[in-house]
């Protein structure tokens, strides 16, 4: 019961336990009496809790356990007049009201007291004064609770009236945007307490009757709700096992993330609604190591002892590295008793200690040494002990992406997160994807289902343009990692040990000589040769045999292969000139690729593409992008071309100031316009001092450079600047990303990967690589093989070779070789959310 005047928190709303309520018709209700509609309803409402239905019970009412007699007023079918919106109050069960202490047994009937079994017409005549109803409705508020009150105001929603149905009611109808309304805005324990209510006002199981009004995905998100945590997880859990196969990722996705009393009390709830053993029931289902994983998880005796002793750390980090990269085999064992013991501050700190002792991290360790449902367990328990905000955050993006929606998905995190950490999900949602949940979820669905999840969602972050200040502290320590980190970048491609320039022309004659060619035999030499090595093989052809290799082999090969080959063959400088003249020339420009080149080479790379273009063309590259592109997008493209980006140190102070220009949203100026700002910022500082300036720029706006520009700029203007700030940021993701999106889909773009592998074989693609896997959880070596097979794809396979070229411990799904990287690398991608970094304003 909410007293009168108190209560009231800052916003308007009624405090409960800690939990602010906004005012909502089921607080706050008159009603006059007639059917009115809920819109109506909710436009009558007050901050004050009123409410004034037909019949109340008065502070003087009868004894305990008595029910009130159903006079027939306006609302009693045999009365035929129209009744109050929720029916008539005798239908169904009895009046859950609190007795008083008056021991004549009163009953009161819209503000008038009528003896019992007195007369109804003396009711109905004392109930039409409008006055006499707005003084029941103080002591109708006081006699029952504002879980009541709101089960009143739902019973409202859905009217009923006799008839010959299975309930014996006949249904008119719900409103179900008001039931939306009510339910997503009370916390769960609110919500328990409406069914408590509901079925003390009509003896009803109203979890019953909202299935019986509501259909679809809208009834399942509701019904959802109205169950306790524990509840909803065992009904998630029993529906997974139940039937005909079993759905894996749901008992992943609850038994990898819930803490130890959410373990305990689901286990409880599974027993108490099935008698049934929730172990028994898993174990019967599932197999092998899958299954004993699963069975330590529901023990719930994760060590929760934040005191971490540095000598467990190292033996334990030294035992998961002995138990699979230096074993032969794998010792599953081992990885299920340090990963489903030990406490989560403990694991971060194994984890970081694994990385260093072996090059990698963990993940990538269990994608190699694990398989299967096993290997998916294990990378969830990961991924929540390092952030369980970010690993629902990725669970969402994947149930939304692409055709389709996993709506189960959906609704089992949106319900189960809600009152946890929806906050931080959002934040890594639109920090890790560059959009927002909210957005996501919007575009991804429709009707009541899609403004029921919205709710839940509470909020869009693109709304203002702004980042959480705690997502842009996420991107300030990406900038911070990013200026700190010293990677390593190592390509696929390296010299061949024992070189014979002759032979190998001898060898490349004879596949080429006769009828036929040897196709393997062309592509086992010049994928097994650093480019060096190449120019050399074309010399000693042509010294041998007094023949062109280049035209030999174009005569020779054809398709995608010949572009490969021949690609190959060209020195890096050549290759890249002629990508460039191929995307001018004609009728078209290819933008896309004039961006990836000039966005990503350095000064040397710059210089040796246009001397390389001003010798196969007889034309300066800067005349030719000057010609076929106009605008910001030409100037961008023409600064970049002069290779003058500056090579030296980073310094604060004018990081400071370049930050503060690119901020500055008021300038009019045309001659000092934002793109021109971003230009001589973007082309032409060091990449360590653009790496301060970002950071600068987020301290002072709170959100990402990157977000800026897709905020502010559109077109080939926006996505070359933000092709710059991920280079800066990480070139290797970069390119992982482009070759990503070359393959999915419908087709395959084989000109981008075909042109990506070619010009980071000898410099990155080992990088690309362990990117690729980090970024989509599956190799390139597997998608090349899946996507793009064929010649082609044996010549690619060669210039990003497998395990057996790597040696043991270089395993990966789909027998792709994701080798050990340098740790700094490593460390790249995985930030702790929410650690220090100084970014508020």
């Amino acid at each position: 019961m909410l007293p009168q005047g108190k209560g009231v928190s800052a916003g308007g709303g009624w405090q409960r336990d800690q939990v602010t309520v906004p005012p909502s018709p089921s607080n706050c209700q008159e009603n006059g009496g007639d059917d009115i509609s809920a819109a109506e309803m909710q436009s009558r409402c007050h901050p004050a809790p009123c409410v004034s239905p037909r019949l109340a019970r008065s502070p003087r009412c009868a004894p305990a356990g008595s029910r009130p007699p159903v006079p027939p007023h306006r609302g009693h079918p045999k009365s035929g007049g129209r009744g109050w919106r929720g029916g008539w109050l005798g239908e169904g069960g009895s009046m859950a009201l609190t007795p008083g202490p008056a021991a004549g047994g009163d009953w009161r009937v819209l503000g008038d007291v009528v003896p019992r079994g007195g007369s109804s017409r003396t009711a109905r005549a004392s109930a039409r004064p409008r006055e006499r109803q707005e003084r029941a409705a103080g002591a109708w508020s006081r006699c029952l609770t504002p879980q009541a009150l709101e089960a009143l105001l739902l019973r409202a929603l859905g009217p009923v009236i006799p008839g010959p149905t299975s309930h014996g009611t006949q249904r008119k109808g719900s409103d179900k945007e008001a039931i939306l309304d009510l339910i997503t805005s009370r916390s769960n324990k609110q919500r328990v307490e409406i069914c408590q209510a509901y079925k003390s006002l009509y003896g009803k199981d109203l979890i019953a009757d909202l299935k019986y009004e509501l259909t679809g995905k809208f009834e399942r998100l509701i019904v959802s709700l109205m169950r306790p945590p524990a509840y909803s997880d065992a009904k998630e859990i029993k529906d997974a096992i139940g039937g005909l196969g079993t759905d894996e990722k749901c008992l992943i996705e609850i038994l990898a993330s819930r803490t130890n009393q959410e373990i305990h009390d689901l286990v409880a709830a599974y027993k108490d609604a099935y008698e049934r053993d929730l172990e028994a029931d898993i174990v019967g289902d599932t197999s092998g190591h899958f299954k004993k994983m699963l069975v330590v998880l529901l023990q719930g005796a994760r060590e929760e002892d934040d005191v971490v002793s540095e000598d467990l750390v190292e033996q334990d980090a030294k035992d998961l590295l002995e138990a699979g990269e230096l074993k032969w085999g794998t010792d599953e064992a081992q990885f299920i008793y340090i990963l489903g013991r030990r406490s989560k501050q403990h694991l971060r700190m194994v984890f970081n200690e694994y990385l260093k002792i072996s090059g990698k991290p963990i993940e990538r360790s269990i994608k190699g040494e694990l398989s299967g449902d096993f290997e998916k367990l294990m990378l969830a328990v990961v991924k929540c002990i390092r952030s369980t905000a970010e690993y629902f955050a990725e669970r969402l993006y994947k149930a939304m992406k692409g055709l389709g929606t996993r709506d189960n998905t959906l609704i089992r995190i949106m319900v189960s997160r809600s009152e946890i950490d929806m906050l931080d999900i959002r934040e890594v949602f639109r920090t890790k994807y560059e959009k927002s949940l909210h957005n996501m979820i919007k575009e991804d669905t429709s009707g009541e289902y899609k403004k029921a999840l919205l709710k839940l969602c509470g909020g869009d972050d693109d709304a203002a343009g702004e980042f959480f200040p705690e997502a842009a502290q996420v991107a300030y320590q990406m900038w911070e990692h990013s200026a700190l980190a010293k990677v390593k970048l190592q390509g696929t491609v390296q010299p061949a040990a024992s070189f014979n320039d002759d032979g190998d022309a001898q060898v490349l004659r004879k596949a080429m000589k006769g009828l036929g060619t040897d196709e393997g035999a062309i592509i086992d030499v010049v994928t097994k040769r650093s480019n060096a090595q190449r120019q050399q093989i074309i010399k000693a052809y042509k010294a041998h045999y007094g023949r062109d290799l280049m035209a030999d082999l174009k005569s020779e090969l054809s398709g995608s292969l010949a572009k490969l080959i021949l690609g190959l063959m060209l020195t890096p400088a050549q290759y890249d000139a002629k990508q460039l003249r191929k995307a001018v020339e004609g009728a078209g420009t290819d933008e896309s690729v004039l961006i990836e080149i000039m966005a990503t080479r350095n000064n040397q790379e710059i210089a040796a593409i246009n001397e390389a273009y001003q010798q196969a063309y007889h034309k300066r590259l800067e005349d030719d992008l000057s010609s076929d592109t106009s605008g910001h997008f030409k100037r961008i493209l023409v600064s970049l071309a002069l290779g003058n980006r500056d090579e030296g140190p980073e310094n604060l102070t004018q990081a400071h100031e370049d930050a503060k220009k690119l901020a500055d949203v008021s300038s009019n100026d045309s001659s000092d316009s934002l793109e021109t700002r971003f230009l001589s910022i973007l082309c032409t500082r060091s990449y360590p001092q653009l790496r301060r300036v970002f950071q600068e720029f987020i301290k002072m706006t709170n959100h990402d450079v990157e977000h800026a520009i897709k905020k502010r700029m559109s077109g080939d203007v926006r996505d070359a600047f933000v092709a710059i700030v991920r280079s800066v940021k990480n070139k290797p993701a970069f390119f992982a990303d482009k070759l990503y999106k070359s393959m999915k889909g419908a087709g395959t773009d084989e000109r981008t990967l075909t042109r990506i592998m070619i010009s980071r074989s000898e410099i990155d693609l080992l990088n690309i690589r362990a990117e690729f896997v980090d970024l989509f959880d599956k190799s390139l070596h597997h998608m090349i093989e899946v996507r793009a097979p064929g010649h082609p794809s044996q010549a690619r396979h060669h210039l990003q070779p497998g395990p057996r070229a790597l040696g043991r411990g270089s395993r990966t799904r789909g027998g792709g070789a994701e080798p050990a990287l340098p740790p700094a690398e490593g460390h790249l991608r995985r930030l702790p959310h929410g650690s220090a970094g100084p970014v508020r304003r």
